[in-house]
């Protein structure tokens, strides 16, 4: 009884830590009032998300641990090197004006001031984002690491529309902000809003989108986890916010004739991709063979190490201790990180775990993001 009320506090304890986290930092964002002329999306297209089941995670999980894992389990760990691809012909393909638009939204998230890095790549089979510009076919995008679950030869984000002027601006931003891993921010479940549900269904299933019921209710209606969404307050002038047009909101009542998010990143949206990816440190703690390294992480917060290897062979990377962790092993080749190896033991009762070939003269950078500790400070990484 007392190591399973030990481990309760301690669930408690780490769900408080990542809520207060980003509870600070939302508490000091102001969010300004939106004028009636500034951005009406209301009689425009919406993005609609592919619809991905949850990840399974093992039988009789403790529900505190599987809140903190779902919270952050999309997220990438930060210094990853997401690299995009644009498709320039055939039915997804788009115009170097199009283009542009998308590389200049990825160019003002990581001007924010985050540790993710993005790169154009001139081949599908070399890139993690693979975007067409698909007529048709709506503005989508998986979220976050559910790309990775994605074939080379299929899109993992699609633009359906012309990308013109700031709406354009916006509705890139928006879909490259699913792939960091957000959601729909009117799904926030501490929005408090009141849907007409009837009127919902009426016109998302109607032109300009045509879409199911099944499709609205899960990029509209449905309200999502409290333990998966970014702290706990709603932000509805997020760039994750729909532009909603009159008549589908009846509470809050200031938006039953509409809501109309103001144009660009808010201050909230900055806080939040700061707070998974700050910006990194330029050096990192070399990982010795056979020394173990104690790990005092807090949920979402990881380690980082570079490798450097003596010898060309085969090695393993382990966690030890009881905690869930996402592993990513990367090979810095001349500056640029490219992805080796990845393990997620998340929800499961072993320990992450890597074996690969490592090159002598080559340099190796390992990243470790914490989900859950059953102790803090209690678990550790060696390399052999």
């Amino acid at each position: 009884m007392a190591n399973s009320k030990s481990n309760t506090e301690s669930l408690d304890a780490q769900l408080r830590s990542i809520s207060n986290r980003l509870d600070a930092i939302e508490n000091v964002v102001h969010n300004p009032t939106v004028d009636d002329e500034e951005k009406d999306s209301s009689s425009a297209e919406a993005c609609g998300l592919p619809d991905v089941p949850l990840r399974e995670l093992e039988a009789g999980i403790d529900p505190d641990r599987e809140s903190l894992i779902r919270a952050i389990e999309k997220k990438w760990v930060n210094g990853t090197e997401l690299k995009y691809y644009f498709f320039e012909s055939g039915a997804w393909g788009g115009s170097n004006s199009q283009q542009r638009v998308v590389a200049d939204a990825f160019d003002e998230w990581k001007e924010v001031g985050i540790g993710l890095n993005f790169n154009e790549v001139d081949s599908p089979d070399e890139a993690d984002i693979r975007i067409g510009f698909k007529r048709g076919d709506g503005s989508w995008s998986y979220v976050g690491r559910d790309i990775w679950s994605r074939p080379v030869n299929e899109r993992t984000m699609n633009f359906g529309w012309l990308l013109r002027g700031q709406d354009g601006r916006d509705t890139a931003l928006h879909e490259i902000g699913h792939t960091l891993g957000f959601q729909h921010e009117q799904q926030n479940p501490f929005a408090g809003i009141e849907w007409d549900e009837d009127a919902v269904y009426r016109y998302f299933t109607g032109p300009p989108n045509n879409w199911s019921r099944q499709k609205t209710h899960h990029n509209v209606l449905r309200t999502l986890d409290p333990n998966s969404v970014e702290g706990s307050q709603w932000d509805p002038n997020s760039i994750m916010q729909y532009g909603i047009r009159s008549g589908l909101i009846l509470r809050p009542a200031e938006y039953r004739s509409g809501l109309r998010p103001a144009p660009g990143l808010s201050d909230t949206d900055k806080a939040r991709v700061r707070l998974f990816y700050p910006e990194m440190a330029s050096r990192l703690k070399k990982l010795e063979r056979f020394s173990a390294e104690r790990l005092d992480l807090s949920p979402a917060q990881q380690a980082n190490f570079v490798i450097k290897p003596t010898a060309t062979k085969r090695y393993q990377i382990q966690t030890f201790g009881s905690s869930d962790t996402l592993m990513v092993l990367f090979e810095d080749n001349n500056g640029n990180l490219e992805h080796m190896a990845a393990d997620d033991d998340s929800g499961w009762g072993h320990n992450a775990r890597l074996e690969v070939r490592l090159v002598k003269g080559r340099e190796y950078v390992l990243r470790i993001r914490l989900y859950f500790s059953e102790e803090s400070g209690e678990f550790a990484v060696m390399l052999w």
